[in-house]
């Protein structure tokens, strides 16, 4: 459950505003509901999903993983509903003190009034819900893969102590300057995305490698197949952080290959903050510690659980650099 804490904390602390207790020794009790309802909606998702294609003597079973999926959404929701309430009341507390408003997204939100609260209720939620097992299971899977890879490890180790020092914490200011650390995630990315596919509906006709494709029609890409294709990544099956690496300051490294972010418009809106989370925290564990193979590691491969997640659990060692 650690790693799904850090995921809760930095993303909540973005949205709400407020830390949600999970690094305090006893985890508030709503915050402990949260992630068990988290829970319960992945683990019912695939059944209440494919539903609708499974044989009408086989519903029976059905009404069950429904009546669950229903519940876990009722407890993300209710989460939501009571951190967004009490900074509303904080917000008109202020007002009537007549003190100046000051926050972050949230304050932001609910003094737009461009969204009801009714619409910030359910945006809260889907976000917070995307922020969780998302960083955390990515950030599992290289903890995993840097373990492995000791040399990687090595790599990046030694950028972060040339361009940033053993002790300086870092901040958003010192990514650019360390390009295997940004390697390392896309490369993890690539195995293992935490969304394998993205969908969409195509707003015109279109004509794509020779086939038209109707207006209105529903596409779907399985980029974490195509993350694993020889004609998109050579050695696709190998741990290579530096495929990502640009030659020179002209180059750019791009590959639509993998996408574990979506792309444009339609791109996930919570990519960067992501990405920097992971970047700060993997950044911290390797000033901190060697990742190393335990007695208990071993192969762990991936499952589809509405997400991507590791099949196992991910056993690792921490040895103290100090």
């Amino acid at each position: 459950m650690s790693i799904v804490i850090f995921g809760s904390t930095g993303v909540a602390t973005v949205l709400f505003e407020c830390r949600l207790g999970c690094l305090e020794s006893d985890i508030p009790q709503n915050t402990v509901e949260y992630i068990e309802a988290l829970e319960l909606m992945f683990s019912s998702f695939k059944t209440t999903m494919y539903a609708g294609a499974i044989p009408k003597w086989l519903r029976p079973i059905i009404p069950k993983p429904w009546r669950e999926f229903c519940r876990s959404w009722d407890g993300l929701f209710k989460f939501s509903q009571v951190h967004v309430d009490n900074k509303l009341n904080d917000i008109k507390s202020l007002l009537d003190q007549g003190e100046e408003i000051k926050g972050g997204l949230l304050t932001t939100l609910l003094q737009s009034k461009e969204l009801t609260v009714e619409e910030i209720y359910a945006n809260m939620t889907e976000m917070l819900l995307a922020g969780v097992d998302t960083t955390s299971f990515t950030l599992s899977w290289a903890t995993y893969m840097l373990a492995k890879h000791p040399e990687v490890q090595h790599s990046v180790y030694k950028e972060i102590v040339h361009n940033l020092g053993k002790d300086k914490v870092p901040d958003a200011d010192d990514i650019p300057n360390l390009p295997m650390t940004r390697a390392l995630l896309k490369e993890t990315l690539r195995l293992f995305p935490v969304l394998p596919g993205n969908g969409r509906v195509t707003q015109k006709d279109m004509i794509v490698g020779g086939y038209l494709i109707p207006k209105g029609t529903q596409l779907a890409l399985c980029h974490y197949a195509t993350s694993y294709q020889e004609e998109n990544f050579p050695s696709a099956n190998e741990f290579q952080p530096d495929r990502w690496l640009r030659k020179s300051n002209m180059d750019r490294v791009d590959n639509f290959g993998s996408i574990p972010f979506g792309y444009g418009i339609r791109g996930c809106i919570g990519k960067r903050i992501a990405e920097l989370e992971i970047h700060l925290a993997l950044i911290q564990l390797l000033q901190n510690f060697e990742i190393k193979i335990s007695p208990k590691t071993k192969p762990v491969c991936a499952k589809t659980h509405g997400l991507l997640t590791p099949a196992d659990s991910i056993n690792v060692k921490f040895a103290d650099r100090k």
